[in-house]
């Protein structure tokens, strides 16, 4: 049975951050959306993109649910931009202002395969142990950002893959979902951002759901024989450090609750002119990586699926001189699921 995350988040409100009198955040979605979107001129511009050309991809190694090492290409699709105006999100900043043509979808991930050494000439038992995650700063199963009819091209590309990773907002997980599953020779994994299990911080995301939303999407995914994969904001906006170090973990269970197999963590990060005005007006500050090994062992220890840590960038949560073998603390557990013993400095967490 879900755990009733909403009444508990209304009984247990955190504590909120002070905000200054200026550049008060909008109370209502719409307005929201245009504030959110007014801050663009205090971050870069788009880049420029070619609709044939992802923007970025890799290959790496995640282990798996028996500690199996999963090759892995992570492919991220130049697409039409989302129609949502998440509050935290720059992805916008890699999109494209149109659909892409018809086969461009496909051809992208044909041009990523072709330039990863080891996914160039691959043994089908190589293939069928591996798994490739088409990320396209939005939802997949948006037919304005993936085009439905590229879905039979799009599974050409990927054939021979054990598994196939996309992500999508929990409103359009649906029959287009169903359709993609049939067509891929994997197994497929949906990845949704919930971020926080707190329903009134949700709201403020401005993602247009809620936990009872994420619920129904996750029911239908696991229904359907499709694994899902979350991710959780470490640190919302509108939350205390120590309020958002409750809530990383409920958020956890909420995940778990609602029969995720993996989650991955992500500190909140800068970047996108609305969290800058937003950290101007005290309403965000930045995390500190303790706190993200904290949320990390947590999950691990929870043994109910694999848990990651977003390790991009890391270095903009540097605070201390340990900084540096607490990050590689964390890649230690993202690589083994275990937890390697705790880093001690009486300079940053003389308590830990």
């Amino acid at each position: 049975m879900f755990r009733d995350y909403l009444t508990l988040a209304v009984a247990a409100k955190p504590k909120e951050l002070p905000m200054s009198s200026e550049a008060i955040y909008p109370g209502s979605p719409s307005e929201r959306t245009r504030w959110i979107e007014a801050q663009r001129s205090f971050a870069p511009a788009k880049n420029a993109l070619d609709p044939w050309i992802p923007y970025a991809f890799l290959s790496e190694n995640e282990i798996g649910p028996a500690g199996e090492q999963i090759p892995t290409a992570t492919i991220f699709l130049t697409n039409r931009e989302c129609p949502y105006r998440c509050l935290m999100c720059d992805l916008w900043r890699n999109t494209l202002d149109t659909t892409v043509p018809p086969g461009a979808i496909a051809a992208q991930i044909s041009y990523a395969l072709d330039r990863l050494p080891v996914f160039q000439k691959p043994t089908s038992e190589y293939l069928q142990s591996a798994q490739v995650k088409l990320y396209n700063a939005g939802s997949f199963f948006d037919p304005r950002a993936i085009p439905p009819g590229d879905y039979p091209e799009i599974a050409s590309a990927v054939s021979g893959f054990g598994r196939v990773v996309v992500e999508c907002h929990p409103a359009l997980v649906g029959q287009r979902t169903l359709s993609f599953r049939d067509k891929i020779d994997g197994m497929l994994e949906v990845a949704i951002g919930l971020e926080t299990a707190h329903g009134p911080t949700l709201s403020l995301l401005n993602k247009r759901f809620d936990l009872a939303d994420f619920r129904r999407a996750a029911a239908f995914l696991c229904q359907s024989g499709i694994d899902l994969r979350v991710f959780l904001l470490l640190n919302p906006p509108f939350m205390s450090l120590d309020d958002a170090s409750v809530w990383i973990k409920r958020s956890l269970d909420a995940a778990f609750d609602a029969g995720a197999s993996v989650c991955s963590i992500l500190p909140t990060r800068m970047g996108n002119g609305a969290m800058e005005q937003l950290a101007e007006q005290g309403r965000f500050t930045l995390s500190r990586i303790d706190a993200l090994e904290e949320a990390l062992e947590y999950g691990i220890r929870l043994g109910l699926g694999r848990v990651f840590a977003d390790l991009w960038d890391i270095e903009r949560f540097y605070s201390c001189d340990c900084s540096r073998a607490r990050a590689e603390r964390l890649a230690t557990m993202n690589e083994t699921q275990t937890i390697p013993p705790p880093i001690v400095c009486e300079k940053c967490a003389p308590d830990r």
